[in-house]
């Protein structure tokens, strides 16, 4: 975000390995060679363990993810050196130079973190042989090389955002904070709705939280449905925290302030979950569309590798969006006017106080748009389409009620979530008036997680019930 008197760098020129012109051919050949051997060996340790079941075990499902994270690690730099040896084209664009490093940053750090948890994995397989199956069951080991993901991404994020930060030129003068103008609301007024917004928040933490308890401590829980619904209770609490403890924090100090980092970082994060939100409602409605429209293969089709197959692309897909969106906003001019019309560093809000031309920004954010939202909200409908139409050949009232039982909660979610982004995003027109957007933007990312605990609980028989059983465990213990 920088002013228009500077002068910026576009690109940069990579001088590539110290060797001899004559001798580029045969180096080619021989890193083409390496890197190959890189990507076909550890998509084959990948492959094997896949299918073959005696390899189903935690060591061989670290292993998989090391093997993964390899070849694209391997593939951050390897190609782009190839092509410069092979073109004598030596330059590399300026957010080319910044997504690399990012990459490099966050494979790196997932090689490092893995690492580590298979050296801890090795410990209990040695030193506690005997409770080996029951400390390294499926839910440890899925939420260790999730947090591995996830540390990996906030730091690679810090680093490349300082990066970006450090490599304006000095000549420059920037904006270093944002005025957040915050909720339309009469200032005798806040101390109610500071009230009314905090205990929102909190009872969208506790329910989440309460909902992946249940999830971890029943058995009975330990399915694809409850999986994926696992991670979403934690993008919901993530998402709802990208923005509401920031809001509370001005409602409360009367700083509207917010620094250019925690601006970015906002958009960041905020970019992040919401689309993490959308795949995983997709990869659900097709969990569901198994159940009904193939039960007899269910089990099968849903194993754990795809389910954890879906919840890392959705992870990693989300990132990438992400950070295309946060890198393209981070070019940026601004002059003089920083003060934001909204409650958190929204996108079209920022677009607003620019300078610079955001064409490309609106086109990214219109051809990502339609990738993230529009096709999977039709996947979606097509998962729904086929579930109605599976019904309807053999109609009868226990299988419509086993349906809405199944897909009820679901069903009611994405037609929230959904609603809001339709309203919010692709009507603006409708929601700018009188502070509109803002009202509609608090229902998306406050009022739309806070109720999704409620909906799958009390419409959920296998919820209820876990929940039922916690309390009795917890009265039981208390007396």
């Amino acid at each position: 975000m920088r002013r228009e008197n500077q002068s910026s760098v576009s690109e940069f020129l990579l001088l590539g390995l110290p060797i001899p012109v004559e001798q580029q051919g045969l180096f080619f050949a021989l890193f083409l060679g390496m890197y190959l051997s890189t990507v076909l060996g550890n998509l084959l340790i990948i492959l094997l363990i896949r299918l073959d079941s005696r390899l189903h075990t935690p060591m061989y499902f670290f292993l998989s993810h090391l093997a993964f994270t390899d070849v694209s690690f391997s593939s951050v730099t390897v190609p782009k050196m190839l092509l410069n040896m092979q073109t004598q084209h030596l330059s590399i664009s300026y957010p080319g130079c910044i997504s690399q490093m990012y990459f490099y940053l966050f494979l790196g750090c997932v090689d490092s973190l893995l690492l580590a948890v298979m050296a801890y994995d090795r410990y209990v397989a040695i030193c506690h042989p005997l409770h080996y199956t029951t400390i390294m069951k499926e839910g440890p080991c899925v939420l260790l090389v999730a947090g591995s993901w996830i540390l990996s991404c906030g730091s690679a994020l810090l680093h490349t955002l300082l990066l970006e930060k450090n490599m304006r030129r000095d000549n420059q003068s920037s904006v270093s904070e944002f005025l957040l103008l915050g909720l339309p609301i009469w200032t005798e007024k806040r101390g109610i709705y500071y009230t009314f917004f905090l205990g929102m928040y909190l009872t969208t933490v506790l329910g989440h939280l309460l909902i992946i308890l249940l999830i971890r401590l029943d058995s009975h829980l330990h399915t694809p449905m409850y999986f994926f619904l696992s991670h979403l209770a934690f993008t919901d609490v993530s998402f709802s925290s990208v923005t509401a403890p920031k809001m509370l924090m001005n409602m409360q100090t009367h700083s509207q302030t917010i620094t250019y980092g925690g601006c970015i970082s906002q958009v960041y994060f905020f970019i992040l979950f919401g689309g993490l939100d959308s795949f995983l409602l997709t990869s659900m409605a097709y969990d569901r569309y198994v159940a009904i429209c193939h039960a007899l293969h269910y089990t099968t089709i849903m194993s754990q590798n795809l389910c954890f197959l879906l919840v890392t692309v959705s992870w990693v897909l989300s990132c990438t969006n992400a950070l295309l969106h946060t890198l393209l906003l981070s070019r940026l001019s601004f002059c003089g006017d920083n003060t934001l019309l909204h409650f958190f560093c929204d996108l079209s809000t920022l677009f607003k106080l620019s300078s610079s031309d955001t064409t490309v920004n609106e086109l990214v954010i219109l051809i990502l748009g339609v990738v993230v939202v529009t096709l999977s909200f039709i996947c979606i409908l097509v998962s729904y389409g086929r579930i109605g139409a599976t019904i309807l050949r053999v109609p009868s009232t226990k299988g419509i009620c086993k349906a809405l039982s199944t897909c009820g909660s679901h069903l009611s979610v994405v037609s929230r979530y959904y609603g809001a982004i339709i309203g919010l995003y692709f009507f603006p027109s409708l929601s700018n008036f009188f502070g509109e957007d803002i009202i509609v933007a608090l229902l998306y990312m406050v009022v739309t997680p806070m109720l999704n605990p409620f909906i799958y609980s009390l419409r959920n028989r296998n919820a209820k019930e876990a929940l039922g059983k916690l309390f009795s465990r917890a009265t039981f213990f208390s007396q």
